[in-house]
């Protein structure tokens, strides 16, 4: 842009008649490069071809001095370009890019209109293959022709969630990026994503929008739920579960063939909105006899079961790992056990695990609520109490 601005600095006569041994018309395009199906906007700068500067003046239009845009297989020729205002010496316009017939979505279906039409400034349709080129040229003057172009080439589709981690209460968001989905750069198009988690696999399609006329960037939003089956743009998904979203991508550049097509895939991951801490109640610790009768005194040899009550505190199913940990008198750890199970919503649960003291003195039970071993996520804080054993 800033080379672009220089030009406009240097100075013409108006009606100046072209020098044929140092033509001067730069050909600009606005993208280094395009996709298939772009919208293409041509800029030539030729301060010569300003004949009147009271009046919006136009080049290339006719077959004396014709500006020809061209794909490998295709070409417009003559279209005319306009000036973009009275005495300015910048002429434009537009093309958009057609495509050949290709089927973007695996359903079958070609899912483009491939055509060759138009004389400009605004109104050209080009055909264009998967790896081509846009060139335009213009006929300066007599046997004088100046060009320029531009690749045109597929991509390859990235999906992105816009945050790692999701609180089972997000809104969650999705953005695909395919320049070669933008079918239509003058509407905003769809495209189809896939999304599941690991507690349901089969997951929901959803189709996401594009957030402009010629982005090429698709988004959709959907929410999370831990109690209600997927539908819509609802996925069931549990805290702890990876989360997915997948794409077949079926406009792949070299060196892919036209017929190829590649799973586009990423994850993120759902963790409770209720802070891990929270998520059980770990109450107090009891001693009963087999029969369930509380011990109110303890004495050494006498087996005894060590009780203690979960409760989850969430609207969905929880994983868990009880840890029973029993330190002797000399503050060292003399037992440690557990049990692993899960929790439905809102359950409460008694567990409970034997114990026979072997010395007399006080002893210091502890209990923990983790969401797995591999994890060590404490669900609910450390339950403590000590007891004496004659």
């Amino acid at each position: 842009m800033f080379e672009l601005f220089l030009l406009f600095l240097i100075p013409f006569a108006y009606g100046e008649v072209p020098d044929y041994d140092d033509p001067f018309a730069p050909i600009f395009f606005d993208k280094p490069s395009y996709t298939w199906t772009d919208k293409i906007k041509i800029t030539i700068l030729a301060p010569s071809w300003n004949t009147d500067r009271n009046l919006i003046d136009s080049i290339g239009g006719d077959s004396t001095h014709p500006v020809k845009v061209s794909t490998r297989s295709e070409s417009l020729e003559p279209y005319r370009l306009t000036e973009t205002s009275e005495n300015s010496g910048m002429f434009s316009g537009e093309i958009i890019l057609s495509g050949f017939l290709h089927d973007v979505d695996g359903d079958g279906d070609f899912d483009t209109t491939p055509r060759t039409i138009g004389s400009g400034p605004t109104s050209g349709f080009l055909e264009s293959e998967r790896d081509s080129a846009i060139t335009v040229s213009f006929e300066f003057a007599d046997g004088v022709v100046l060009s320029e172009s531009v690749p045109v080439t597929w991509n390859v589709g990235v999906i992105q969630f816009t945050k790692e981690i999701f609180l089972s209460d997000d809104i969650v968001s999705v953005r695909l990026i395919d320049k070669d989905m933008n079918l239509n750069p003058e509407a905003v198009d769809n495209v189809e994503i896939e999304i599941f988690s690991e507690s349901d696999v089969g997951g929901i399609s959803v189709n996401a929008a594009e957030t402009g006329d010629s982005t090429g960037m698709f988004v959709i939003d959907f929410s999370l739920s831990q109690t209600s089956t997927s539908s819509g743009n609802r996925l069931y998904a549990l805290p702890g579960d990876e989360i997915f979203a997948t794409y077949d991508d079926y406009t792949l550049p070299k060196p892919h063939s036209i017929s190829d097509k590649k799973e586009i895939k990423e994850m993120a991951i759902v963790e409770s909105s209720i802070i891990p801490t929270s998520r059980i109640d770990n109450g107090l610790i009891l001693f009963t006899n087999s029969l369930g009768d509380e011990f109110l005194s303890h004495s050494k040899n006498n087996q005894v079961q060590i009780v203690g009550t979960i409760t989850n505190q969430q609207e969905y199913d929880q994983k868990f790992v009880y840890f029973f940990q029993v330190k002797n008198p000399s503050g060292n750890i003399e037992s440690l056990s557990w049990i692993q199970g899960k929790l439905s919503p809102k359950q409460t649960l008694d567990v409970s695990q034997s114990w026979n003291p072997q010395i007399s003195g006080v002893y210091t039970i502890e209990t923990f609520v983790w969401d797995s071993f591999s994890d060590l996520l404490a669900l609910g804080p450390t339950s403590s109490t000590e007891i004496i054993v004659e």
